[in-house]
């Protein structure tokens, strides 16, 4: 999987943390202190989005009449303890990402969320101990499935696009990585069980944690 890589760039909320659960109860919470009933495929309407792309859908959708900063600012502050006391790391990822430095790879982080919420999983895990550069999709012009934000990390990392891996969990994100013409591994992740078969079709590579990346590589 690492032949010719010379960089590894992460999605971050389902990929490297299990968080993606949250965003549901976020959104419930945001909506019914509106008065404004859940939709069952909101996440899937937002998918990929830039967390300024999601705020500009939210207010044009719901008719909401807060801005859109004032938007990412309230989401910022429900998820901010969530994110920095509760999210857990997924199994074997830190794990992996020191092996990855030990082998001398670049690494960078491709998300979109909020740079807010990136500093405080980074403040909770260290993750700029291995993490090199971090981009998120507010700083270019396209969310997830545009290539964009792959692209802007590469060029950050100096390394050319057909040296990157990329690993993503949705299937927006593993487009972004294919669009940005890099090998792409799915992870697998309980929010998007139901995209299983597409991302299997999609990516160069599936694997169901990082641990599973840990025991080939010690059986070499």
């Amino acid at each position: 999987m690492l032949t010719n890589i010379n960089a590894v760039i992460f999605d971050l909320d389902g990929t490297l943390v299990d968080s993606m659960g949250i965003w549901r109860d976020i959104d419930i919470e945001f909506l019914s202190q509106r008065n404004i009933a859940f939709e069952e495929d909101l996440q899937e309407n937002i998918e990929g989005m830039s967390f300024t792309e999601t705020a500009v859908y939210f207010k044009e959708h719901f008719k909401l009449t807060e801005s859109i900063e004032e938007l990412k600012t309230i989401w910022n502050q429900m998820a901010e303890h969530k994110y920095r006391y509760e999210i857990q790391p997924k199994p074997g990822a830190l794990q992996y990402l020191a092996y990855l430095k030990k082998k001398g790879i670049k690494m960078g982080i491709a998300s979109s969320n909020s740079p807010e919420l990136i500093a405080a999983v980074n403040d909770a895990y260290h993750l700029d101990t291995y993490i090199s550069c971090i981009v998120t999709a507010c700083s270019v012009n396209k969310g997830k499935p545009a290539p964009d934000v792959y692209l802007e990390a590469a060029r950050q990392l100096e390394v050319l696009p057909e040296n990157c891996l990329v690993f993503e969990d949705i299937v927006k994100g593993i487009e972004a990585g294919k669009n940005a013409g890099m090998k792409v591994c799915a992870i697998e992740d309980s929010y998007s069980a139901h995209q299983r078969d597409e991302k299997r079709k999609i990516s160069d590579y599936y694997i169901q944690s990082y641990e599973e990346l840990l025991a080939m590589e010690e059986h070499g």
